[in-house]
């Protein structure tokens, strides 16, 4: 990290010094015809050649990085050099922060305009690998990967569990109201939202959908693109998991509950595993009809798995189908996070209220899990700890759930227990999102 910083710090300091050696930024991008009409014009004021390699020089210098970087440009730099800091240093999330961050860095490099570099140039490539977020196209994907790598056994076994993942979704109800709060539009406030989920590819499905640059609403007023935003919030709050939530859950959860052991759940039959895709893609498509691309896939994953007559395709789904997403998906997510658009005022507030967000998400279950006790007697009681996987971070949520557990109890064993609101909090915030679209699509 110290090199890293080092090389930042040179870099940093040789754009700063621009204005002592009386070379400044190269802000407008020349066109062919201007670009022509300068080497005609230097052709004919000067012979000398000491003065032509000066000059020629000098234009090399205009394009290079040094000549067009901001301050912006080193601050989302350092923001990507942190993430990946955090995804190696502290296992933070890696397969997401690493790529993200390093889009973040690809997407900051400074470049002349009109070369077709950027990620939002027409024609450049990365504006190519960025059609799959801006049509939606990448979530439903990784959904699909996600379908293929979950068990659902325990909340089939445990269906009332459900309960916890829906009532962590206040998150994005609450998120909602506070981006209407803030100014933000009908379709901007309910893209942003989904943050509270703690839902990456769910949060771009919805972003590219309601908050894409694109739409234009009734009074003729255009949504902002608050893609890169919303779905770096979504992702950083993600990786933070094991950061916020075990403060919230030593908070509101006592000593004795956190103890509180919960008995085996039940064996579940191949035959069971089988059908509850099918029946589950039915009845959550048919309540939230707009949510049909990320929960069809997410279902369609799980029945590769559990079919046993599809291990190759369920095998490249949650393998190598899903890590190439992953990759594109974060990169140009990253890429998309320069800094002229992402360095504003509602970018500031979309972290804001992703902080916010994640923390009454979490809240929202661990209280409802207490609130579930009072119904319960004898061994059905839950712990509460599993509340707070009732957010969509999988498996994170339910990682940090059964850590913590041991901290209490060292023989108190709730992770598959967690994964049950864990999964479930995956499909409501993919209803949550359905819903919103319906509504504001």
């Amino acid at each position: 990290m110290k090199k890293l910083l080092i090389i930042f710090g040179i870099l940093s300091f040789l754009v700063l010094i621009r204005p002592t050696l009386g070379l400044g930024m190269n802000t407008d991008a020349p066109n062919k015809e201007e670009t022509v009409k300068i080497e005609q014009q230097n052709d004919h004021e000067t012979s000398d050649a000491y003065s032509g390699a000066f000059d020629g020089l000098k234009q090399f210098y205009n394009n290079t990085g040094f000549a067009n970087a901001t301050s912006g440009h080193l601050v989302m730099i350092l923001i990507g050099i942190i993430f990946i800091y955090l995804g190696i240093k502290y296992d933070y999330e890696p397969l997401l922060l690493i790529p993200i961050g390093t889009g973040v860095i690809i997407g900051n490099i400074p470049f002349v305009a009109g070369n077709q570099t950027g990620i939002y140039e027409a024609g450049s490539v990365l504006n190519y690998l960025y059609f799959g977020v801006v049509k939606g196209i990448y979530p439903p994907l990784i959904f699909l990967g996600i379908g293929a790598m979950t068990d659902f056994s325990s909340l089939i076994a445990n269906p009332k569990l459900m309960l916890l993942g829906a009532a962590a979704q206040i998150g994005v109800f609450a998120t909602f109201i506070g981006a209407l709060y803030l100014g933000f539009n009908l379709p901007e406030a309910g893209a942003i939202g989904i943050i509270g989920g703690a839902d990456g590819p769910t949060a771009i499905f919805l972003s590219s959908k309601l908050a894409n640059g694109v739409n234009i609403l009734a009074d003729g007023t255009t949504v902002k693109n608050l893609i890169g935003p919303i779905a770096i919030a979504a992702y950083s709050y993600m990786a933070l998991v094991p950061v916020i939530q075990p403060p919230l859950m030593r908070l509101l959860i006592s000593k004795e509950d956190r103890k509180i052991r919960m008995k085996p759940p039940r064996a579940i039959s191949q035959k069971e595993k089988m059908i509850f895709p099918i029946v589950a893609l039915l009845l959550t498509t048919f309540i939230s009809p707009s949510a049909l691309p990320l929960l069809g896939m997410l279902f369609f994953g799980n029945l590769l798995k559990e079919s046993g007559r599809t291990e190759r395709l369920a095998d490249t789904a949650r393998t190598k189908l899903i890590d190439i997403v992953t990759i594109l998906l974060g990169v140009t997510v990253g890429a998309s996070t320069q800094a002229d658009i992402f360095i504003t005022k509602d970018s500031l507030l979309i972290f804001g209220l992703g902080a916010i967000s994640f923390v009454i998400a979490t809240m929202g279950g661990l209280l409802f899990a207490k609130f579930m006790n009072l119904f319960l007697k004898g061994n059905d009681k839950i712990n509460p700890l599993i509340g707070a996987a009732g957010v969509s971070a999988v498996p994170d949520s339910a990682r940090v759930v059964h850590t913590e557990a041991l901290k209490s109890d060292p023989q108190n064993y709730l992770l598959m227990h967690a994964m049950a609101p864990n999964v479930s909090g995956v499909i409501g915030s993919a209803i949550a999102a359905g819903i919103i679209l319906s509504f504001l699509g």
